[in-house]
């Protein structure tokens, strides 16, 4: 139990906190992005630490100075904890800050728990038209929405999604609402194949049984797709990203690599390609809460578990890890 907020914060109590592949990338390969050795510097936090930053719930108390939510007010939480100070805090991108400190993995507190204590600033009211599960999903599908953003994603474009897992599956939706043309999913789960189906896609391709650059230029009359979104982060995908897409294309860079991975630059130079990194929905909480709201984003199909906190291991993490055949997310609940 996280004590009384203090000045700027307040504390939340968790309904539903979704597992994240950060989430999964902590457990099997971290640290990661946890502090181990020295505090983080501008929380002081180091190891252990609480996982988990997808989450939904309730105001409980507030602390001195709080102004922008009241006790009983229904949020999603944003995740990234900034210097306040940098020219990147001051200019509104916060996810750029040399000191980014994040939500369950160089803060107090974490989701994977009963209540949280957080900056008033993450805190994004939900609107009645949104379930405290589809609330655990705006975190996710904010960083989905901005990577359509980064990429330019509009009406007349031919849009490939590499990986068809939460994130891709959210870009997804995010790039029919964008008004793309058109949107082909490359993937190879089979549930994942029939949630792409779900959720708008105009194809989808197995690469296990169709060459991937072959379809991709079946797909695009020979040119190649306007945008791609590497939603994986593997090296197969990260390269492969780069030569679907046509002269000029874009190329968004969704997923988390473990390590560095090859680019064929040769084929980005002639091509004259625009390679884009993005990190988190920083910045477009609001409008991604609206689409939710409106009944443009669908997400209870994506939904695929929901469990109580201490199955986390066994039903959450190993599940996800070894069970990717029947899962997409999985919803935490602090019972």
């Amino acid at each position: 139990m996280p004590p009384s907020p203090p000045d700027g914060q307040v504390m939340v109590r968790v309904a539903y906190c979704g597992i994240c592949g950060s989430d999964l990338h902590e457990y099997m390969a971290g640290p990661v992005k946890i502090p181990v050795e020295v505090p983080h510097p501008t929380t002081g936090v180091q190891a252990p630490v609480i996982l988990g930053h997808e989450l939904a719930g309730e105001v409980v108390e507030v602390g001195p100075g709080v102004t922008g939510v009241t006790v009983g007010d229904r949020v999603a939480l944003q995740s990234l904890i900034g210097c306040l100070e940098c020219r990147w805090c001051k200019s509104g991108l916060m996810g750029l800050c040399p000191k980014l400190a994040f939500l369950g993995k160089s803060w107090h507190s974490g989701g994977f728990s009963a209540y949280v204590n957080v900056h008033d600033y993450m805190c994004y009211r939900l609107p009645e038209q949104v379930s405290d599960e589809i609330g655990a999903l705006v975190e996710p599908f904010a960083a989905a929405v901005r990577s359509v953003r980064e990429g330019q994603i509009k009406a007349t474009d031919r849009v490939a999604i590499l990986g068809a897992g939460p994130i891709g599956l959210m870009a997804l939706q995010a790039a029919r609402i964008a008004g793309a043309e058109s949107v082909t999913v490359f993937e190879i789960a089979s549930i994942r194949q029939e949630l792409a189906w779900q959720c708008g896609a105009s194809d989808v391709v197995d690469p296990s049984k169709r060459d991937p650059l072959e379809a991709a230029l079946a797909a695009t009359d020979g040119e190649g797709f306007d945008s791609v979104l590497e939603c994986v982060g593997s090296s197969e995908t990260g390269i492969l990203a780069g030569r679907m897409a046509r002269r000029k294309g874009r190329v968004v860079i969704v997923g988390v690599f473990e390590k560095p991975a090859p680019l064929d630059y040769t084929d980005l130079v002639f091509g004259e390609k625009t390679i884009i990194g993005t990190m988190g929905g920083f910045g477009v909480f609001e409008e991604a809460i609206g689409m939710m709201a409106s009944g443009r984003f669908h997400g209870e199909p994506l939904i695929t578990g929901k469990i109580p906190l201490g199955a986390i291991v066994a039903s959450g993490f190993e599940a996800l890890v070894h069970e990717k055949e029947r899962h997409i997310k999985i919803l935490v609940r602090p019972e």
